[in-house]
């Protein structure tokens, strides 16, 4: 290697500086790292010492003993290799080395495939998804269309409320559908959900999901039906009971929507909201034919306009003329024109008057002299309370075979012992015979009447008379009981029933 000139100064070069630049600028860059290697590796041919004493020890260094360590290991008075430096733009360039060992064998290929065999193959996977997908395609357009389900009736309840997914499990649960989200996605494409209503439906296998779909509505032939009679008398009590029984709609949700719908009735707009009761009178008995777990409100709108349809203008004419004869008679009676007015029966008073009559009596004969009974009373001051059982009970919690003295002074708007007039509205639902009744009273002066050992009623125009055949009643009881050996006290109670049942009473 050339000796520096001492002498010269920083920025001039000398010849050998100049020639070095010029061989590094015509190598290239890979000769340039192969040179640079081939020096290394002479220096670490020259280097014979044992390393640097001063360097501390390495713990995981291998063993002096072994070739490697003694290769590996620095040697003392030598100084730190020259590291040579790769320019910036040249730093993410590495020279090449090769990874697999010498004695690693070169990875073998794999045989291919004849190019025939590899067509063939490649046709059969076609063929196979080909057919998969006919065969869903097919068995969905089976259970959509109803290619080939089996005949056969079946029974589905879609409770009030349900969802899609809801009537899809059930569908699926009777053997109507096989694919439930199917069924959804049809039933969000045709918009199923705003016809389907709830119901029990007597469904054919057969249906394809549009028959489905179309035959779970209201006007459905497919819709189970049951044909329900509502004897004339009964209470909403009953009613709605006897409904619940035969499968129709639960008692709760009747009394609730009793109590609480508004129904689009002109008779029914005075009658304040609130108590299941509140359609006392009007749910008119008669043999109907409900749908199977209906809507509870359809169930008692069709009740309404049974009574609507029931209740005709004549009848609108007969309840204003029999309003001016009992006016007439009032005026005649002593009563005010303030009073007279007060007095004038409306429709609702009209039905509370004919479930009286329909509670008083069985017979039909009898109908017109009861409702007389009761207007002569309304009529009279002299016997402003109309004392009839049947409101008392009414009243009660419990219904009761014979009323004491104490049930009669129960605290109650339908007490008509201890209230003047009508009670506070109807307390059954009557037939049209007692309605009508209601409408043309019999012409009489009764005020009294007392149920007969036949089971005929007794009517009398008097207190006393009435009290003399009471006592004449209780005579013949007397009698019977001591030829039957009765005992004293059933004998009493007789008489006591025909002091209290069977009096008017009005």
């Amino acid at each position: 290697m050339a000796e520096q000139n001492p002498n010269a100064r920083p920025d001039e070069q000398t010849p050998d500086q100049d020639a070095l630049e010029k061989s590094l600028e015509e190598l290239s860059l890979d000769e340039l790292l192969a040179s640079v290697k081939d020096d290394l590796a002479r220096v670490d041919a020259m280097m014979d010492g044992p390393g640097d004493a001063a360097q501390p020890e390495q713990p995981d260094a291998p063993a002096p003993d072994t070739p490697d360590a003694a290769e590996e290991a620095p040697k003392p008075g030598m100084q730190p290799l020259f590291e040579p430096k790769i320019p910036e733009e040249y730093a993410d360039l590495t020279v090449d080395q090769e990874t697999q060992p010498e004695s690693q064998e070169p990875e073998k290929k794999r045989p291919r495939l004849p190019s025939g065999i590899r067509v063939l193959l490649y046709v059969c996977c076609v063929l196979a998804v080909a057919v998969l997908l006919a065969v869903a395609v097919w068995r969905c357009a089976d259970d959509v269309l109803s290619l080939t389900k089996e005949d056969a009736e079946v029974t589905v309840s879609i409770p009030d409320g349900a969802t899609i997914s809801q009537i899809a499990g059930e569908l699926k649960s009777k053997g109507l559908v096989r694919y439930e989200t199917l069924f959804k996605f049809y039933c969000w494409a045709s918009h199923a959900e705003k016809t389907i209503e709830p119901g029990t439906y007597t469904l054919n296998s057969r249906y394809d999901y549009h028959a489905l779909v179309s035959n779970m509505v209201e006007a459905s032939p497919d819709r189970a039906v049951v044909e329900v009679t509502i004897p004339e008398g009964y209470e909403c009590e009953d009613i709605f009971r006897l409904l619940e029984a035969d499968g129709v709609c639960s008692y709760q949700d009747l009394a609730d929507t009793a109590a609480s719908y508004e129904f689009a009735y002109d008779f029914l707009q005075e009658i304040p909201y609130g108590s299941e009761n509140r359609l006392e009178g009007y749910l008119f008995p008669d043999t109907y034919q409900f749908y199977m777990s209906d809507d509870p409100a359809n169930v008692i709108d069709k009740f309404l306009r049974n009574f609507d349809n029931k209740f005709t203008d004549d009848l609108y004419d007969a309840l204003d003329a029999l309003n001016d004869r009992l006016a007439q008679r009032m005026r005649t009676n002593g009563f005010t024109e303030t009073e007279i007015t007060d007095g004038r029966l409306s429709l609702y008073d009209l039905i509370t008057v004919a479930s009286l009559v329909e509670k008083e009596t069985a017979k039909t004969s009898e109908s017109a002299s009861i409702a007389s009974v009761i207007y002569n009373r309304l009529c009279s001051k002299l016997y402003p309370c109309l004392e009839i059982d049947a409101t008392i009970q009414y009243a009660l919690a419990e219904r009761k075979e014979i009323l004491s003295n104490a049930d009669k002074g129960v605290l109650s708007p339908y007490n008509t012992y201890t209230n003047a007039g009508l009670p506070a509205g109807p307390i059954a639902n009557p037939g049209m015979n007692s309605i009508r009744a209601a409408l043309y009273p019999a012409e009489t002066n009764y005020y009294f009447y007392a149920l007969n050992a036949d089971g005929v009623h007794h009517f009398s125009e008097t207190y006393y008379e009435h009290q003399n055949f009471l006592n004449e009643l209780a005579g013949k009881d007397e009698e019977e009981d001591q030829q039957t050996g009765t005992e004293d006290g059933a004998a009493d109670q007789t008489g006591d029933t025909a002091d209290t049942e069977n009096q008017t009473d009005g």
